[in-house]
């Protein structure tokens, strides 16, 4: 009988094929353009990814202008390591929400119209924090998104344990969606 290591190496394996072969088939469809300024909407699902945990992310963004978009973002972690506690997170450590600003640059740098890259603000239930994240579209309706959080300013600087959950820098990366 197989370990269970060797099985999630091999769909893993398997996994990387398909994305690949996916991503690869769609740039022959390439017509989209990133961010197309005001009244631009955008939908992200993806994964949340950090230290001692990962969830998933959803995210909107609203275009206000050639350059900026505002938005939403929320979060819940679904697998949290136990930190050496004997207790499991409660809903309040694991749940994050957040109302953020984004600088649109993917224009002001002329790089490709299909990509944007957008660095911002946010203010969350936990934090006052910074992101950098860049979007793809293959499609004027499918994209890949990747994106990177750091707090700047935790409103609690005693934070221990579970609440450093949703309170450090993180990791995510998903699909978007044009609106």
């Amino acid at each position: 009988m197989p370990s269970f290591v060797s099985v999630l190496s091999i769909n893993i394996e398997n996994m990387k094929k398909i994305i690949t072969l996916l991503l690869l088939s769609m740039t022959c469809f390439v017509n989209a353009q990133a961010f197309k300024g005001k009244g631009d909407t955008k939908f992200d699902i993806g994964a949340n990814i950090q230290e001692r945990g990962s969830g998933i992310r959803l995210s909107t963004d609203f275009g206000l202008g050639d350059n900026m978009s505002f938005g939403f973002v929320a979060g819940y972690l679904l697998s949290v390591s136990k930190n050496g506690f004997d207790e499991k997170p409660d809903f309040k450590d694991r749940f994050d929400a957040k109302v953020r600003f984004n600088a649109n640059l993917g224009s002001v740098f002329k790089i490709d119209p299909n990509l944007d890259i957008y660095p911002g603000l946010d203010v969350s239930l936990k934090n006052f924090g910074a992101h950098l994240g860049a979007r793809y579209f293959f499609t004027e309706g499918f994209g890949v998104f990747s994106e990177i959080g750091i707090p700047i300013a935790k409103y609690d600087p005693t934070t221990y344990g579970f609440q450093n959950l949703n309170n450090q820098f993180v990791f995510n990366i998903g699909a978007s969606f044009n609106l």
